[in-house]
């Protein structure tokens, strides 16, 4: 028998396995296809949104001290002061729009003063400026008000705000500080709320003296400070402390009852008639002649034995850190120790010996090193140097540099202390060539300096020696004889 079979009525059916990978493959090139085409079409577009370019000139704005610079503020509460009142405009349609809000500035008097006194010298002035911005809507009992002094402007600031404004029609941006450099928090506050805060402010725009300062950090550093820093501050202390004000009621009337000894005001001067450390014209011995005690006091020793723990731990001192008058004399405190004797009473001079030359020598580096640091020729050689508080204070009183400059006056008072110092340390019998290398001079101008503190010289293996003997002679200045 044969069969027929209709084509048209034969049904093919494929496994679901075979449809569903034919299905996936198809979305796949149609996809394909779709991004392609749609890549195509934006190369083709022209771009709408494009901004245009332009080339502007930069121009910086420096701080005026008599023009106030732009005050920037900004509203967390959404209030915007260029919007006019939604709710009027509803309401009255034909209503004119309502006035803008009035803005005030206040300033704090007192720093606004120095601030002007100073000029542009003083930057730092105007960044730590209190301001205080208050915006009034009109016809409302809210104000908005913020300050550059209190709140979020405390806050720690790592960067520093500016203010551009760009013209079209020049090409030109312009680019300015902000007012104290600080973006003011408007806060809302009803009006006259903030008047209870007025001795708050007072206190805090209130101006505290050095002496209140210095006695804040004192005590900060006696809570919160190190144990060396503690005992350096006692230290420094013990050297201030005045009299007792109980004891100074009657003190005119026992100065006025004290005998006065005119014979000892005679012999004995300070450095303000001969611009010399303080001397005792009438001295039996050396060591009288120039007090030591008044020189270094007695607070000064315990900051001067970076030499002596040197010297203990059995260390070098480096010719770099140190002057070669200092130098060239270390080994004379190294045999000290080979000086000694069985005898205990012996070896506790020699030790003390040997620590007041160390201090001597310490004393004298730091002047040197003072003298460096305040002239044009020295002043790489000290840069690194540093000194004890109690003596950095003590040398600025004495010698008061101008302008990291020291007078001649003080420059020549500087030079008669390191002098009379290193008669103490080669036993008042010394070559002026090192001290004359440290202080960078001219020996012969050193030996005039010797001649001023009363010394005298001989020769001795072809080099001069200064010997320091007593009583003190002066050299009396000449006489000027006018020319026949």
């Amino acid at each position: 028998m044969r069969m027929e079979l209709d084509s048209s009525n034969l049904l093919v059916s494929e496994s679901p396995q075979t449809a569903t990978k034919k299905s996936k493959k198809k979305r796949k090139r149609e996809k394909e296809r779709d991004e392609g085409a749609a890549a195509a079409q934006l190369q083709n577009e022209p771009t709408i949104n494009e901004q245009p370019r332009f080339d502007v000139k930069l121009h910086l704005v420096n701080n005026q001290f008599d023009k106030t610079p732009p005050v920037v503020g900004y509203f967390p509460s959404g209030y915007n002061p260029h919007k006019t009142n939604d709710i009027n405009d509803a309401q009255e349609p034909n209503l004119l729009h309502a006035a803008p809000p009035s803005v005030k500035l206040y300033r704090n008097a007192q720093r606004t003063k120095v601030e002007k006194s100073s000029g542009e010298k003083n930057e730092k002035g105007r960044s730590s400026e209190r301001l205080e911005l208050v915006v009034s809507p009109n016809e409302s009992n809210v104000e908005f008000v913020g300050n550059s002094y209190k709140g979020e402007a405390m806050a720690a600031q790592l960067c520093t705000y500016a203010l551009g404004f760009f013209d079209k029609a020049t090409q030109t941006l312009k680019i300015m500080p902000i007012a104290g450099n600080k973006i003011l928090r408007m806060e809302p506050k009803l009006r006259g709320s903030h008047a209870a805060d007025k001795e708050l402010a007072t206190f805090e725009n209130a101006e505290i003296t050095a002496d209140q300062r210095t006695a804040r950090l004192r005590q900060l550093n006696v809570q919160y400070g190190p144990k060396k820093s503690i005992i350096q501050d006692k230290k420094r202390q013990a050297l201030r402390k005045g009299d007792d004000p109980l004891s100074q009621k009657d003190l005119g009337r026992k100065i006025e009852n004290a005998p006065i000894n005119k014979d000892a005001l005679e012999s004995i001067s300070g450095h303000g008639a001969r611009n010399i450390p303080p001397y005792n014209s009438s001295a039996i011995t050396p060591q009288e002649a120039y007090p030591l005690d008044g020189i270094i006091i007695t607070g000064e020793w315990d900051f001067l034995e970076d030499i002596y723990k040197i010297l203990q731990v059995g260390g070098e001192v480096s010719s770099n850190a140190y002057p070669t008058f200092v130098c060239n004399r270390i080994q004379k405190l190294r045999e000290i120790q080979f000086l000694k004797v069985p005898c205990n009473e012996m070896v506790n001079e020699d030790e003390v010996e040997k620590k007041r030359l160390s201090c001597i020598f310490s004393y004298i580096t730091h002047l040197i090193k003072f003298k460096d640091q305040h002239s044009l020729d020295g002043a790489s050689s000290a840069r690194n140097h540093q000194f004890p508080s109690i003596l950095r204070q003590k040398f600025f009183e004495m010698f008061n540099p101008d302008r990291r400059r020291l007078s001649v006056e003080k420059i020549d008072l500087l030079i008669s202390y390191v002098l009379v110092l290193t008669l103490y340390a080669d036993d008042f019998r010394t070559f002026p060539a090192d001290v004359s290398n440290d202080l960078r001079m001219n020996p012969a101008t050193v030996k005039s300096h010797y001649r001023n503190l009363g010394c005298k010289m001989e020769r001795e293996k072809n080099k001069y020696l200064i010997i320091l003997s007593v009583p003190l002679e002066f050299p009396q200045p000449k006489r000027k004889f006018r020319k026949r």
